[in-house]
């Protein structure tokens, strides 16, 4: 039985719990996290299922030379980071998958490579506060189908698709998103011969394998009550994000390329879905996509299912080309 087939069996009863949801219930978990400083609704907060650090965070991480890397296959994705004059550094999705967090430094910057598996959201985030270096660990707790963050130093809670603080000592305060982008692993192996990527976690974990079986071609997001998107589209269909602005994958695909309100926004064949098969290699191709400015340097942005963007971005702009 695979995990996604079993989480919705628990699902009505996570539900009832959420309406119950208050400080008080939290304090008891979290007893250094100030919950009198917020910009949430507490009752949106439900349990995932694992506990705190139930999904173990890494903190430095090894890495080796592209040429060493024997395990991955072309098609997997990976989440690429670029720092300027350090090698390129691959964070693959297999890795990313059952452990959503990685804290790492590279040229000296301290920085989060977060990833949500349930809403398909994959964010590098610079990891200072207020100049401070920060470093993060997996809640066990969700907001719209969305990973919780939590800070070590300080025990406040951070929304993972959005990089805001939304309980604790920083709540209201973003952490500034970095370019990086998912592509294959061939395509940053072909691009980056003097690369580095993210060696294997030493872990008992089935890395290579997708516990969400056939996720993102269900039809219902998991532990999400909140409204559809509008205009029709499907609640799991990709999108790009950036900033307030969607683009659904599904034009992108069809136009190659589009040039709009100052963005190149692109999209190759080639990088297979992780949520798809159960071995990530074998999943349908999604291909691969890039957000530059007009002068061609990489953009932060996201790719997260459609009803994430809504959820989050409620008055949100639809790019539907029309």
């Amino acid at each position: 039985m695979t995990l996604f087939r079993y989480l919705p069996a628990v699902a009505v009863a996570l539900f009832a719990v959420s309406a119950a949801a208050d400080p008080a219930r939290w304090a008891r978990d979290w007893p250094q996290t100030d919950f009198s400083l917020t910009t949430i609704d507490f009752a949106e907060v439900i349990s995932g299922g694992p506990p705190k650090d139930g999904i173990p965070a890494i903190w430095e991480p090894a890495h080796i030379p592209v040429t060493r890397e024997t395990r991955l296959d072309p098609r997997e994705p990976v989440l690429t980071y670029e720092h300027d004059g350090e090698a390129p550094r691959a964070y693959p999705v297999r890795y990313l998958m059952w452990h959503e967090i990685v804290n790492d430094v590279v040229g000296g910057l301290p920085i989060a490579v977060t990833y949500c598996p349930l809403c398909n959201s994959a964010m590098v985030f610079d990891a200072r506060v207020d100049g401070v270096p920060h470093t993060f660990g997996v809640s066990g707790l969700l907001r719209h189908s969305d990973m919780i963050m939590y800070d070590r130093e300080t025990q406040g809670w951070w929304q993972q698709a959005v990089g805001e603080a939304v309980v604790g000592h920083h709540a209201g305060t973003r952490l500034t998103p970095l370019p990086a982008w998912m592509e294959s692993w061939g395509e940053f192996r072909d691009r980056n011969p003097d690369g580095l990527v993210m060696d294997e976690p030493e872990w008992r974990r089935a890395y290579g394998q997708n516990p969400y079986v056939g996720y993102d071609t269900s039809t219902r997001p998991f532990l999400y009550q909140g409204e559809n998107p509008p205009h029709g589209i499907n609640p799991l269909a990709r999108v790009v994000r950036v900033e307030d602005r969607a683009w659904t994958f599904e034009r992108l695909r069809e136009a190659g390329e589009i040039r709009e309100v100052g963005l190149v926004l692109s999209w190759t064949p080639g990088q297979a879905s992780a949520l798809d098969s159960r071995s990530i290699a074998e999943g349908r191709d999604v291909g691969t996509v890039r957000v530059r400015d007009q002068a061609g340097r990489d953009l932060p942005h996201d790719l997260p299912f459609a009803f994430a963007f809504h959820a989050f971005h409620p008055d949100g702009i639809w790019m539907l080309g029309e």
